[in-house]
């Protein structure tokens, strides 16, 4: 198999601080309909998602609730694995990075790659930490005080840590990105990126001291007084997962990521720190980044202090997962924050699926089955407009503008419909079969370019058309 013919698809890992939310369903979400579109074209498709697991967050929260680390995080590893279940998730494989036979050996030995090259040392530091970021912040990046993201003053940290040479790529990552040679879209968070690396870049801590981890976190390789700091230990996951460090043949057919889709905040992490981490151990670089935003609820950031976290399980549980996967797909832009009411969401529910997709279907099948009409190929008008609507289909599934690609369905949606009204296909005439087996091929078409966004509403418009041409009788979608 070529290159060219293979996609490796990863999200990023989700901490398991606490409960999934809707951000982590916009980015699954997300992350699917590219890999489904993949397999669509004929790819061979590599979806990776997971969960980071290996945080001090995670040894607080347990403390918390006064269980162990690992029983906590085990626990909330699994609502993320429902929570892709139940958004009808494809992935390949869900990683975890407690886990010791997979990720541990693909950490230590990029640790040791990167040892190996003279780009980690050891020495005593003091500095502004930031548990909720895992990082340490300087005083630049506060704003009055405070961290930006987590809204509280980072605590101030002395220890003796190991350190890699960042500072020692950064022009090298300056032109990478310059050139495109890793690709930032959108082109805003390129532009970001580049800001970042006209200022200084200082070396980066990349382990912290062993009890700061009790009970989780990857021991550095010949030194148990100190652990691998989360960040350098998270990042490894888009190899270790398919087999840097253990299974050269997987690791070697997929590698290096097609797309890594992740967060704007974690921009940073994985712009500059990851490049740096595979320059220095001379692993071939991803080939692009895309930037998604953030939900708001009813324009706010949701937050539990202003009660207006919405639970994603019980959003599916009332509505239904395609409802779910419509609504975030079609009303947000991956590049823009998309605000979400319960009043927006309903009313795209009932004027696109109930009463638009839902009574397109059932309309174009109720004809068929009482004339007893299977599909054949369209005709010369329908053909001529499909054409130019996959055409830009497939251009804005390239250009991953998903919402685009929606539109351009619902466009055929639209033609379809007024198809009916123009054609009058309940009439009885000599061309009553062929109009009616043409909105069948319409519907078809459809069906197949929506696979990637509506898989269960896409399933069962096929079983309907397939059982149809079988002439066998079926209940409505």
């Amino acid at each position: 198999m070529t290159k060219d013919k293979k996609f490796y698809l990863t999200t990023s890992i989700f901490y398991v601080n606490a409960s999934p939310h809707l951000g982590h369903a916009l980015e699954l979400i997300q992350a699917d309909t590219i890999a489904r579109y993949n397999r669509l074209i004929g790819k061979d498709v590599f979806f990776l998602t997971g969960t980071d697991e290996n945080a001090q967050k995670n040894v607080i929260s347990a403390k918390k609730e006064n269980i162990s680390p690992l029983k906590f995080i085990s626990r909330n590893a699994q609502k993320f694995k429902k929570l892709a279940k139940v958004l009808d998730i494809s992935n390949s494989y869900f990683i975890r990075t407690t886990d010791k036979k997979i990720h541990w050996p693909g950490v230590q030995k990029l640790w040791q790659e990167c040892q190996k090259n003279g780009d980690i040392y050891k020495k005593q530091y003091e500095g502004l930490y930031c548990v909720g970021c895992e990082a340490f912040l300087t005083k630049k990046d506060l704003v009055s005080g405070k961290c930006p993201l987590h809204q509280r003053e980072p605590e101030k940290v002395r220890e003796e840590n190991y350190f890699f040479r960042l500072s020692k790529y950064k022009e090298k990552i300056k032109n990478i990105i310059q050139k495109d040679k890793v690709k930032i879209i959108p082109e805003s968070k390129k532009n970001e990126i580049l800001n970042i690396l006209n200022s200084e870049l200082e070396d980066l801590s990349i382990s912290r001291p062993s009890e700061r981890l009790e009970g989780i976190g990857i021991l550095v390789p010949n030194d148990n007084s100190q652990k691998i700091y989360v960040w350098f230990d998270a990042l490894a996951n888009y190899i270790s997962a398919i087999g840097y460090g253990n299974n050269s043949k997987k690791y070697k057919k997929y590698w290096p990521a097609d797309l890594h889709l992740i967060g704007k905040d974690i921009l940073k992490f994985h712009a500059i720190y990851w490049l740096a981490f595979l320059l220095s151990a001379k692993i071939e670089l991803p080939r692009a980044i895309l930037v998604h935003s953030f939900i708001k609820v009813e324009g706010q950031k949701m937050s539990k202090s202003l009660g207006n976290i919405v639970d994603p399980f019980e959003l599916v549980q009332k509505y239904g997962k395609d409802a779910v996967r419509y609504y975030f797909l079609r009303e947000s832009s991956p590049f823009e924050d998309v605000d979400f009411t319960f009043e927006k969401f309903e009313k795209r529910y009932n004027a696109d699926l109930a009463l638009g997709l839902g009574n397109l279907v059932n309309r174009i099948i109720s004809l068929a089955q009482r004339e007893k009409v299977k599909t054949k190929k369209g005709s010369k008008e329908s053909l001529v407009f499909l054409k130019k609507s996959l055409k830009i289909y497939h251009q804005k599934m390239k250009e991953f503008k998903l919402n685009e690609a929606l539109i351009e369905i619902w466009n055929l949606i639209s033609y379809t419909d007024k198809y009916i009204e123009k054609t009058r296909p309940w009439e009885k005439n000599k061309d009553q079969k062929q109009k009616i087996s043409n909105l069948l091929f319409l519907l078809s078409e459809i069906s197949n370019i929506l696979k990637p966004f509506l898989p269960e509403t896409s399933k069962k418009i096929d079983f309907q058309v397939k059982t149809l041409n079988k002439e066998i009788v079926f209940q409505k979608i």
